[in-house]
């Protein structure tokens, strides 16, 4: 078997003496859709910040195509073609909708995704591109941090808690336009609270409690006992 597009194994993770992460191992294949579920405090996203590059790991702990990267700088890992689109998503406040797409675009990788391509993809953005980007909805917003984060051209887009504060309708639209973003090839792992909407997109679930990874296999085949297991225990 080819080695998946990430790689992670025993990843261990540490904010200063706590350690967060215990011999953390899962994989992301090209062009598929990973759900990461649990609990608040569970690890997830101190597991992206770690792929990322924005919390130390040990080099040979993750691996991207083919490539160990742990512990490299921020700026190295997103050239390589991983982006992060973060919890609350984090966009400038000081500039426009198109302002903070094009940022996305400063690694000037190669790739399909442009400006064009984002507001096809996300229409409303091309009708208020001018507007300074956090006086849009929520909603909007996240369409926002997820087209400059597609921007960037990657192979693998890593996205923490899209749903979180948004209203059903504008969360069921997310998801729709993110299968069509898998359908271009790209891979996708997704930190979700919303356990429906995680079920519904992705191919493999990852159930994490306490640092560990304490539930993995194909979506269809988890049961609700299952993921009440991996969120509290049996």
């Amino acid at each position: 078997m080819p080695e998946a597009l990430l790689h992670v194994e025993r990843l261990n993770a540490f904010y200063g003496d706590f350690q967060a992460l215990f011999d953390l191992s899962l994989d992301v294949n090209e062009g598929e859709i990973v759900a990461i579920i649990g609990a608040n405090g569970a690890g997830k996203s101190t597991l992206l910040k770690s792929i990322v590059g924005l919390v130390r790991a040990q080099p040979e702990a993750v691996r991207f195509a083919g490539q160990a990267i742990g512990g490299q700088r921020v700026e190295r890992i997103a050239a390589m073609g991983i982006a992060l689109v973060p919890e609350g998503r984090r966009l400038f406040a000081s500039l426009s909708v198109e302002e903070n797409l094009r940022i996305g675009g400063q690694m000037h990788r190669p790739g399909p995704w442009n400006l064009e391509q984002v507001y096809s993809f996300f229409p409303v953005l091309a009708e208020r591109r001018k507007m300074p980007a956090t006086s849009l909805s929520g909603g909007q917003q996240q369409m926002v941090a997820i087209g400059r984060a597609l921007m960037s051209n990657p192979r693998l887009l890593l996205c923490d808690e899209l749903s979180l504060g948004l209203a059903p309708i504008m969360v069921k639209e997310i998801y729709a336009q993110l299968a069509r973003v898998v359908g271009t090839g790209m891979a996708v792992a997704i930190v979700e609270q919303d356990i429906g909407q995680a079920l519904k997109i992705a191919a493999r679930v990852y159930g994490l409690r306490t640092g560990h990874v304490v539930l993995s296999g194909q979506s269809h085949n988890l049961s609700r006992q299952d993921i009440a297991a991996a969120y509290f225990g049996d």
